[in-house]
């Protein structure tokens, strides 16, 4: 037995400890991930639904029936290429973008560039442990949290709280239950057994509904599909899911 062996004092040395039961098994939240995303982003041309320069139509809907907050800051959490923190900041949010991808980042920032966004302040990193300016209006996470394993949704709750400001917003797609592969749909013991995510968590409502119980849930659907000449991203595969915070 090595002298750390009992190391374990405190809740994050707990989650520290289950974080590496998914050690080397590929997965895509950790830090050990983020090549698996850089690589994932290299070949740009590649056809991925969430590559096109077009933002959610979830949030777009949000924005042209008054459901967001007039002005204020954002963060686009796992924000990918960019599309809709380019979004956000055409509407004349101050937005921060973070990204485990440097690749991701980097795509990001050439967008950024080419539409004039030059406010936008791009950060690489894991967002819980990343140096966020908060508070923040809103949280945009489009596809994200499907990605973490069951034990940092308290990492991901506590972020919630310490980021978003009272009466903040957050919004979010995560991958449905029951449409046919989008999403593992196992027991969450399972992911811990097999020692991998199995390329992301599929999620009911009611779930949805059950981990966000300390929020004031405004709208939990299913995203609209858009055709591929629709100016928004919509598959029906996500949930699209916006809480309030109490003021």
């Amino acid at each position: 037995m090595g002298e750390d062996d009992r190391g374990v004092r405190t809740i994050e040395d707990v989650l520290g400890l289950l974080d590496g039961l998914f050690a080397g098994g590929g997965d895509r939240w950790t830090e050990d991930g983020a090549a698996w995303w850089d690589g994932f982003y290299e070949d740009r041309g590649k056809p991925v639904p969430f590559f096109v320069e077009k933002p959610d139509e979830n949030l777009v809907s949000y924005r042209e029936r008054g459901l967001l907050p007039d002005g204020g800051r954002v963060l686009d959490l796992g924000c990918g290429p960019g599309r809709n923190t380019l979004y956000l900041a055409s509407l004349g949010y101050e937005v921060d973008a973070v990204d485990l991808s440097g690749a991701a980042i980097g795509w990001a920032r050439e967008r950024a560039r080419e539409a004039g966004a030059d406010g936008v302040r791009f950060v690489c990193g894991d967002a819980f442990t990343a140096a966020l300016d908060g508070p923040y209006d809103l949280v945009y996470d489009s596809g994200c949290f499907h990605h973490l394993p069951p034990h940092r949704r308290v990492t991901y709750l506590a972020f919630l709280e310490r980021v978003l400001t009272p009466g903040g917003h957050v919004a979010l797609t995560a991958f449905a239950a029951g449409e046919g592969g989008m999403g593992s749909e196992l027991p969450d013991a399972e992911f811990y057994r097999r020692g991998r995510l199995e390329g992301g968590l599929a999620y009911t409502d009611r779930s949805l509904r059950a981990i966000f119980a300390g929020l004031t849930e405004v709208e939990l659907r299913r995203m609209r599909d858009e055709p591929a000449e629709s100016p928004v991203f919509g598959e029906s595969f996500l949930w699209t899911g916006l809480f309030r915070r109490a003021a």
